[in-house]
């Protein structure tokens, strides 16, 4: 730990604000206006011309925007952040500054649903090629690495298969070959899991789940060393102008505050669930991290601090069982979202991934009667009754 650098905990209360500099308010400002006064029009020229610090538009910085960047940087140990309205505006920025024609991008084996149909955009108007890897083992990946492969993107784990990649080891491939490791960290929060602790380069999260973690915020944010901030940040969010509001990063900043709390809340409400769903006659398949039988879980006590507060499981049966269990539950809730406070389940197939095809999805282990669920902070007996009471009639 550095001479300035505090533990977790604090940290998402206190990093990258001071009152002393906001007339001592205990609470982070909304600086909720679109421009800022110059002084003098020799000032105005200075900064634009990058020769005085100072904020301008907020298209192009905003002091409460900042002030989340600065916190979540401190967070994910990395140097710098940005952030955008969506999780999606992020993995925009992120692909076109790493990216050119003629690219080519390694991805882990399943990504989210939008990412898999920002990679057919690029690939189809622009000729940026992608891979779906296994990437399980250091060979693997070294081999599938080409002349042109512009960066390696991940999710670990996996949405919504639960799969874990090895971070360290696709640093270490990735440094041999010179270039960037991309990281969604989404499903783990800073909390959880520190890619850039394991050698990989940028962070990518959809702020929308566990950094707001009250469902009332669409925001991405992305994480890495100065220079590639610098370079998003005065090209792809620039002038594409995926900018987050000041409203919506002050929202953020609020929900950084309990992300601890919540995240050890909704992890252990998670292995709770595990232990119900694990034995039950009308589960065909689980997949937990925090399951000592999970093909990663060696993977997911070297990298992750808990299992998390994501579970993804198959029941006995069709596409139709699956609907009619979730059409049974009471307390948990349909939707495709993750990180509320309320327990969400959804149906990857014709939901979060419905614009995959159907044999792509096949290969992602995205079947027709699998679930995802994210556990919320209610109580744990609840929810599993609430289980329950589903599964006895299907």
């Amino acid at each position: 730990m550095t001479e300035n650098k505090k533990r977790f905990e604090t940290e998402v209360i206190h990093a990258g604000f001071s009152a002393e500099e906001h007339h001592g308010s205990l609470t982070p400002p909304i600086y909720q206006t679109s421009t800022f006064i110059f002084t003098n029009a020799e000032q105005g020229e200075r900064r634009f011309a990058g020769e005085e610090d100072g904020f301008i538009y907020s298209r192009l910085g905003n002091p409460t925007v900042k002030m989340l960047e600065d916190r979540m940087a401190a967070l994910e140990n990395g140097e710098a952040a940005l952030a955008f309205s969506s999780g999606m505006a992020a993995v925009s920025a992120v692909f076109t500054a790493l990216t050119k024609t003629g690219d080519h991008i390694l991805c882990s084996q399943g990504v989210y649903g939008c990412t898999f149909g920002l990679l057919q955009l690029l690939k189809q108007k622009y000729g940026i090629e992608h891979q779906f890897s296994s990437m399980d083992s250091y060979e693997t990946v070294i081999e599938e690495i080409r002349p042109n492969t512009a960066c390696i993107y991940i999710e670990t784990p996996i949405n919504p298969t639960m799969k874990l990649v090895d971070l360290n080891m696709i640093a270490k491939a990735a440094k041999e070959k010179g270039i960037p490791v991309v990281v969604d960290n989404t499903f783990c929060s800073p909390y959880l899991q520190t890619p850039i602790n394991h050698g990989c380069d940028i962070v990518i999260h959809s702020a929308t789940k566990y950094i707001c973690g009250h469902g009332d915020v669409i925001a991405g944010l992305v994480i890495g060393d100065k220079e590639f901030i610098k370079l998003v940040a005065r090209t792809t969010q620039k002038d594409m102008g995926g900018v987050i509001s000041p409203f919506d990063a002050w929202l953020l900043l609020r929900g950084l505050k309990t992300l601890p709390v919540r995240m050890d809340r909704q992890s252990y409400n998670t292995a709770m669930l595990f232990e119900f769903l694990k034995g039950h006659p009308k589960i065909a398949a689980i997949h937990y991290p925090g399951d000592p039988e999970h093909p990663d879980y060696s993977i997911m006590k070297k990298q992750m601090k808990q299992p998390g507060a994501l579970i993804a499981f198959s029941v006995e049966g069709t596409k139709e069982t699956a609907q009619k269990l979730m059409n049974q539950l009471k307390i948990i809730k349909i939707a495709v979202s993750l990180g509320e406070t309320a327990t969400l389940i959804q149906h990857p197939a014709t939901m979060t991934h419905a614009v995959v095809p159907k044999e792509e999805r096949l290969k992602m282990g995205i079947g027709d009667h699998l679930l995802r669920l994210s556990a919320g902070l209610e109580a744990w007996e609840d929810l599993i009754e609430d289980l329950e009471q589903a599964l006895e009639q299907i």
